[in-house]
């Protein structure tokens, strides 16, 4: 019988392969930066409205927001650029602009964001902004690795697990899916 890991479980698996596209990419990123890359794909993992964002006015908004909505958009700006020219660079050649588009309006982006944001959280988006085209990097051979595996898939099917336990039971009728023990959370 298979058994399907929890949210703890997912952070590892996702901290690994990271890890392994640094190595591959050659590059290497400070332990922050690279949590935050783990926690960013794990929240954009079942992102369906990813190309459905026009990102220059998403940004230009978020620029007009103020207080919380202002950081929040500014981040998702920010990530959504990362993802795109990391993971999904055939967007950029569908809406026929360059990856430096990306490039330079998720660095700009996370560049807002740590002006805006408090000072302990303004130093890690200084140093996305800082190390965006890194991050681009390592993204690229994170999607060379899970095209290589599928890992993509398989941990889509996993938080498609853990948000419907019914899905799962379809996804894997064989499966036991494990509660997570709240330490490891």
């Amino acid at each position: 019988m298979n058994a399907i890991l929890t949210t703890g479980a997912a952070t590892a698996l996702w901290h690994d392969l990271v890890r392994e596209a640094e190595e591959r990419g050659q590059t290497t990123l400070d332990s922050e930066t690279e949590s935050y890359l783990v926690f960013l794909l794990m929240r954009h993992l079942r992102d369906a409205g990813l190309a459905g964002h026009v990102l220059a006015l998403d940004y230009l908004a978020a620029l007009e927001d103020s207080g919380h909505a202002r950081r929040e958009n500014l981040r998702d700006v920010g990530d959504r650029c990362l993802l795109i020219a990391g993971l999904f660079p055939e967007q950029a050649e569908r809406r026929l602009v360059s990856l430096g588009y990306f490039l330079d309006m998720g660095s700009r982006a996370y560049g807002e964001l740590a002006d805006a944001a408090r000072t302990a959280w303004a130093e890690l988006f200084r140093r996305l902004a800082a190390t965006f085209a890194r991050l681009v990097r390592v993204l690229v051979e994170v999607r060379r690795l899970s095209s290589d595996r599928e890992v993509l898939n398989a941990f889509g099917r996993h938080a498609l697990c853990m948000a419907d336990p019914a899905a799962s039971s379809r996804e894997f009728p064989d499966a036991i899916v494990l509660a997570a023990h709240p330490r490891l959370l």
